[in-house]
């Protein structure tokens, strides 16, 4: 006999047979609760009036209809508060009391985790944007739907939390919730065919384990949020909660206050790596912030750069790693090498008031033109405040700054408004680059960005490149230039200043604007 649990109820009203299965049961139950607490006063006036006088029993019709009639209200009403209005799924509420059963219930032990899934729909606000809200919606109705088909399955319960964020139960999760993940995100993943368009959606899931990460509901909840954030930002698909990701950690507050102090101490080193046309020339360098930790060694950028923008160090750290690229090109400007250096600036950076005539104050100061500077920013600039950057980029470059188009092809907005941008160059993300000789879907994507480039005018530069066969294809493709191990690594400034002379690289600037 199955278990008349509230997961099983909020599972049953979160599926199509929600109308029969919990009416039958949470439906009589309400109707006798109502009708013990309405009809109680008029059981004794019924008895007389069957004995006495009969005839006026029907006049009784009227408050039962009215009991019944609100039986049905509190009986929809509670079905709404449940669910989400636009998917049907069980909403945040009914998650988290799901999950508090849940994990009431699970046994003690290993085996026994019950598991919170968060996934997000990156890009979707984008999407939206271009497609209308109505469409939006009816694009998160199947969302809805096709996660309500793949949870089902597994005894478990999915529901739409807010906006683009979805949550997936698992009471009985095993040992194999993070691969549960990978499956979902690659179930969203299949093409959606909407109103003649055939749409991909890519998604970043969160993963939280009873009791390994949290003993309640709440706090399971949170910190799957905390990991589907770093899967965001690590593009990595789908991450496990550590407990180094959260903000709120003795381990995540040490990092980040040992890397305000290394920036204060000029302890994060700047390399560069080069970026060479097929006949060898130097393009340029791009520049690349290390940190080698004291007492703890070296640390990726993806993490403490991820750890720089959620915490707000970020515009301290470009800031630092710009006076850095600037006052190096002054240096190998004065030995006659006029190569151009890209630095990587992030949205909040670019959004920041006045951050053009920074760039162009500190680029005075120096003594080194506008053109020798390239800022790369990404697509996710394009979600933000579009009018602000726009206005920003065009002040950069009105004041002669280069700027490149980094990670394409890892967003949606790009192809929409990728004219309207003051870019000259496009980098082809590395995620395609790297695997473009083995599938050719990939190649297809790498091949199509070269060609949509160059119809507007722009240089395209391949990040990635570590072999021959991959160089090979890409000089075939009409690819301007390539960046990657197979060139060089990035190099610390004494070694690029080495390679430099090795090169006796002299690349002629672009023009400035009159």
């Amino acid at each position: 006999m199955e278990r008349t649990t509230w997961l099983g109820r909020a599972a049953r009203l979160a599926g199509p047979e929600r109308t029969v299965r919990t009416g039958r049961w949470a439906g009589v139950a309400l109707f006798v609760g109502v009708l013990a607490v309405g009809a109680a006063p008029l059981l004794p006036l019924v008895l007389l009036t069957t004995r006495q006088a009969p005839q006026l029993l029907p006049l009784f019709a009227v408050p039962l209809a009215v009991l019944f009639a609100a039986w049905r209200i509190a009986r929809d009403r509670a079905r709404n508060q449940a669910l989400d209005p636009l998917t049907g799924l069980a909403n945040r509420d009914s998650l988290l009391a799901a999950a508090r059963e849940a994990i009431g219930r699970a046994p003690a032990g290993p085996g026994h985790a019950v598991a919170l899934i968060l996934l997000d729909l990156d890009r979707f606000r984008s999407l939206n944007d271009t497609l209308g809200h109505a469409t939006g919606d009816r694009l998160l109705v199947q969302v809805g739907e096709r996660l309500r088909r793949s949870v089902r399955p597994l005894g478990g319960l999915a529901a739409r939390l807010s906006g683009d964020e979805f949550g997936v139960l698992l009471p009985d999760a095993g040992a194999g919730p993070v691969q549960t993940a990978r499956s979902l995100v690659a179930d969203l993943a299949a093409p959606i065919l909407l109103d003649g368009l055939q749409l991909v959606l890519e998604s970043s899931a969160g993963v939280a384990v009873t009791p390994d990460d949290a003993t309640d509901a709440e706090t399971l909840l949170s910190r799957a949020d905390v990991a589907m954030a770093h899967a965001q930002r690590s593009r990595s698909g789908v991450e496990s909660y550590r407990p180094e990701q959260d903000a709120d950690t003795p381990q995540r507050l040490g990092l980040l206050g040992d890397l305000r102090r290394a920036i204060d101490a000029d302890q994060v080193v700047i390399h560069y790596q080069p970026k060479v046309a097929f006949d060898g020339h130097v393009v340029g360098l791009e520049a690349l912030a290390r940190w080698d930790r004291a007492g703890h060694g070296p640390v990726s950028p993806e993490e403490f750069i991820g750890l720089a923008e959620s915490s707000g160090l970020m515009p301290r750290l470009t800031d630092y790693v710009l006076e850095a690229a600037v006052s190096q090109l002054a240096s190998w400007r004065a030995e006659g090498m006029t190569v151009q250096v890209a630095v990587n600036v992030s949205p909040r950076d670019v959004l920041r008031p006045g951050f053009a005539q920074s760039i162009a104050d500190r680029l005075l100061r120096h003594g080194v033109p506008a053109g020798a500077l390239q800022l790369e920013i990404t697509e996710r600039l394009l979600l933000e405040d579009g009018q602000l950057a726009a206005d920003t980029l065009e002040e950069l470059r009105r004041h002669g700054v280069g700027m490149s188009l980094d990670d394409f092809g890892t967003g949606y907005s790009s192809l929409v408004r990728l004219r309207k941008l003051p870019v000259g160059e496009l980098k082809i993300d590395r995620s395609f680059v790297s695997r473009m000789v083995a599938d050719d879907h990939d190649a297809a994507v790498v091949r199509c960005s070269v060609q949509l480039a160059h119809s507007l005018g722009l240089t395209v530069v391949a990040e990635g490149v570590e072999d021959d066969e991959t160089w090979e294809r890409l000089h075939a493709m009409g690819c301007d230039a390539v960046q990657g191990w197979l060139v060089s690594a990035a190099l610390p400034a004494e070694q690029a200043t080495a390679w430099l002379r090795v090169r006796n690289a002299v690349a002629p600037l672009p023009a400035e604007p009159t």
